[in-house]
């Protein structure tokens, strides 16, 4: 049942949503330039989530498996540095996008801020409905 509750696909699509209500709720109060930062730090945050689960399952797929012999010992060494390897260089990337986003100054920081917190918003509120469910519903 925990499965059902958190699972990946639902998160994604949440913050999709939740990214989309945001950008048009800065719209509607703020303005068009708010809204557009918003969706711009919600995109790269959403994107860097994606692939993160996908190189952190790739990681803790390789872990997983028996290792036998010295050759399986270097494959999961190798994997362990491909996975730092991507992790930095994707914090470099995410770096380097808004670097060049606030220094064209045509981004609203605040924006990009509140854009880019949107994943912390989809697993934050991901983990209260697990809490609600839990202490309402029944521990089981």
């Amino acid at each position: 049942m925990a499965e059902e509750i958190i699972s990946l696909q639902k998160m994604q699509v949440a913050g999709w949503i939740y990214l989309l209500c945001l950008t048009l709720g800065s719209w509607i109060i703020i303005s068009w330039s708010f809204a557009w930062a918003v969706f711009a730090g919600g995109l790269i945050s959403i994107l860097s989530f994606s692939v993160s689960h996908k190189d952190v399952a790739g990681f803790f797929e390789s872990i997983g498996q028996p290792q036998d012999d010295e050759i399986d010992k270097k494959k999961v060494k190798k994997s362990k540095t491909g996975f730092i390897i991507k992790f930095w260089f994707r914090i470099g990337v995410i770096g380097i996008v808004l670097l060049v986003l606030i220094k064209s100054g045509r981004t609203n920081v605040f924006g990009l801020i509140l854009g880019l917190s949107t994943v912390v918003f989809t697993v934050t509120i991901t983990a209260l409905r697990v809490a609600v469910r839990y202490l309402f519903r029944g521990r089981r």
